[in-house]
């Protein structure tokens, strides 16, 4: 793949997974012994990425010392928002910063990613590169374990992304973007929302449907109930 760069999503305070949480940050919860953080290097090296970013703050010094007992056949660091959490948007915008121009994946790690995702990034870069416009990749509300997602959009035939009443596909956590999304903004904390609203209403957010069943680690209650099955 030509994308080489990637950002993780790994700030949150997970409070939704309390009381693991509490000692945990969200990207160090396991399933099938392997944390969703390591989950996420793996499968992003899986498809040549050679320089991911993890952005931290809760319990961020334990991400950190995390990534140090690990190696990676890719390079990965942590950017670390210190004085306070800078929500998506801002902390995509802070950790991007040394990638200039280059477009980058952004990956959210509570989502459990596997290997039969590989075809459908490739479609996700395909998209992106061919439309040079942020692309994200969805699925249908139908194929989520996690029962609970009222949805985020829907897609019109020009694949566009669109907010309506009846939103019938889920944002996976996965989307490919570069820093001019963002135009003249600042780093101060604000949601991706934000700068999605801003790209549909310009007709620049793109949208690729994911065939697989999406596991989603939600809450506490989806992750015990997730834990039991077998995930391959």
């Amino acid at each position: 793949m030509r994308i080489k760069k990637a950002i993780i999503l790994g700030a949150g305070f997970g409070k939704r997974m309390y009381p693991i949480t509490k000692k945990t940050p969200k990207p160090l919860v396991t399933i099938n012994s392997i944390t969703l953080l390591e989950n996420s290097i793996r499968f992003l090296t899986s498809l040549g990425v050679k320089h991911i970013l993890v952005n931290a703050h809760y319990l961020h010094s334990k991400i950190t010392n995390f990534l140090k007992r690990k190696k990676f056949s890719s390079s990965v660091k942590v950017v670390v928002e210190k004085k306070k959490i800078l929500n998506t948007g801002g902390g995509i915008l802070n950790a991007s910063k040394k990638f200039k121009k280059h477009p980058f994946f952004v990956l959210n790690p509570d989502t459990v990613w596997r290997k039969e995702y590989k075809k459908e990034f490739r479609n996700l870069e395909k998209v992106y590169l061919k439309n040079k416009k942020a692309t994200m990749l969805l699925v249908s509300k139908r194929k989520s374990f996690d029962k609970s997602f009222k949805g985020d959009f829907n897609l019109n035939q020009k694949n566009q992304i669109l907010r309506q009443k009846n939103n019938k596909l889920i944002f996976t956590g996965a989307q490919i973007i570069n820093r001019s999304v963002f135009k003249k903004r600042k780093v101060n904390p604000f949601s991706m929302n934000v700068i999605w609203d801003e790209l549909i209403k310009n007709k620049e957010l793109l949208g690729v449907i994911s065939k697989q069943k999406f596991f989603h680690i939600n809450s506490h209650k989806v992750y015990k109930k997730l834990i039991k099955k077998i995930i391959r």
